[in-house]
């Protein structure tokens, strides 16, 4: 236990005391506590070693500390591989550019190899990080084929790790070697039987769209994508959705109708309410990217059909859907088509709809104002529908219908 503390507390001492101090008690001192019996210990001077390379000048680490690096990466005991595994892009850049080329990247290749996959999946974790430090033949040679392997690691936990971090190579490579070689990686991955390995792909793309266009990658990850986007799991649908905008705004009007379009709308009747959510605000992002004219060509026919669906949910989500995308949209086209359908639900048999059609007149009426030839339709039509919503025999209703007055009048 004391031994355990002493060797906590060695990186803070080193950072209070003068280098000559450090190079003549502190360094002996870590050294024999890296080669204490207890792994609980030698783990712990791992941080001790990042701290004292940083303030040593490279000569000097490989005087002083090359051999105990050494001896961490090829530990006994998998938790002192892992404090490695974790503190190695620290670690490379503490240490500087001679000892990298000449015994990091060898070590790093055997911590992503490690028998145990908590290593691996904490090595997995550095490699953009470390990449940067080293040339790209040294990455394709060395590295890649090591990441080849992760992407069919055994370990769920490694496949995830690999998963959130791979994308950042794809800067790293440039455009030539990320279609060359990280595409296909990519593409194993987003079919990947652990869902938060799909999840963590996804999530991270826009990286590479950056370096190879969204093109290409549409053309190269689309159908997963579509496969995706059915997926049992919900975060994964969600992840998808996210994602949905930019594709949209890269790819163009007419690739996104033929290809994504039925896809959205499918959404809106997804089981699952934080993809119903989601997949309203989707198509607010789909109308600010394509304009008005193709939500009341595209998208707003589909919704409004939704209003006469025969399942509470659908009609609730048309209302959801239509109040969300109304910001985005003009006056008048919310006078000649989202208002009448919200004042069909207005004698909805299901409570919970006709309180949420209060609350999609409150967010109307001053869209309708906006406009001097929507404006009269507030009191016309909206103030008549809330005033009706105020006498429902539902108290829920009556509430949001008596609040949506105070803020229309």
């Amino acid at each position: 236990m004391v031994r355990r503390a002493a060797a906590k507390a060695l990186a803070k001492l080193s950072k209070e005391v003068t280098k000559d101090q450090v190079v003549s008690d502190v360094i002996p001192l870590f050294n024999k506590l890296a080669q204490d019996e207890q792994d609980s210990v030698r783990l712990l001077t791992v941080e001790c070693l990042v701290s004292v390379a940083e303030l040593l000048t490279p000569e000097e680490c490989k005087l002083y500390l090359l051999s105990t690096l050494r001896s961490a990466v090829n530990d006994k005991s998998w938790r002192v591989r892992y404090m490695i595994a974790q503190k190695f892009v620290e670690l490379a850049n503490a240490v500087g550019e001679d000892i990298i080329k000449e015994e990091l990247v060898t070590a790093f290749v055997h911590v992503l190899k490690d028998n145990e996959g908590e290593v691996r999946t904490a090595a997995s974790g550095q490699v953009p990080g470390f990449c940067k430090l080293i040339d790209q033949q040294v990455i394709l040679i060395n590295i890649m084929p090591c990441v080849k392997d992760l992407v069919t690691d055994t370990s769920q936990h490694v496949r995830a790790a690999l998963a959130m971090q791979i994308s950042g190579l794809a800067p790293i490579l440039g455009k030539e070697a990320t279609i060359e070689h990280l595409l296909p990686l990519f593409l194993q991955l987003l079919k990947d039987e652990f869902p938060d390995v799909r999840l963590n792909i996804i999530s991270k793309l826009e990286q590479v769209n950056q370096v190879i266009g969204i093109e290409l990658l549409s053309q190269s990850l689309l159908p997963a994508i579509v496969e995706l986007a059915e997926d049992k799991q919900w975060r994964v649908r969600l992840a998808i959705i996210d994602y949905i905008p930019l594709l949209a705004s890269q790819l163009g009007v007419a690739f996104f109708d033929e290809k994504l379009g039925n896809l959205c709308m499918s959404w809106l009747g997804d089981a699952v309410f934080s993809i119903r959510d989601a997949a309203t605000g989707n198509l607010r992002k789909l109308t600010e990217v394509f304009g008005v004219e193709w939500a009341k060509q595209t998208i707003i026919p589909k919704v409004l059909a939704m209003a006469t669906h025969p399942n509470y949910l659908y009609r609730m989500t048309t209302i959801f859907a239509i109040t969300t995308m109304s910001p985005a949209v003009t006056p008048q086209v919310i006078k000649d088509y989202i208002l009448p359908t919200v004042q069909s639900l207005v004698e909805d048999p299901i409570p919970n709809i006709r309180f949420n059609v209060a609350k999609s007149l409150e967010t109307l009426a001053p869209l309708l104002r906006a406009s001097a030839d929507t404006a009269p339709i507030v009191e016309s039509d909206v103030r008549p529908a809330l005033a009706k919503l105020n006498e429902d025999t539902d108290n829920d209703v009556r509430y949001f219908a008596h609040r949506a007055l105070v803020t229309v009048q």
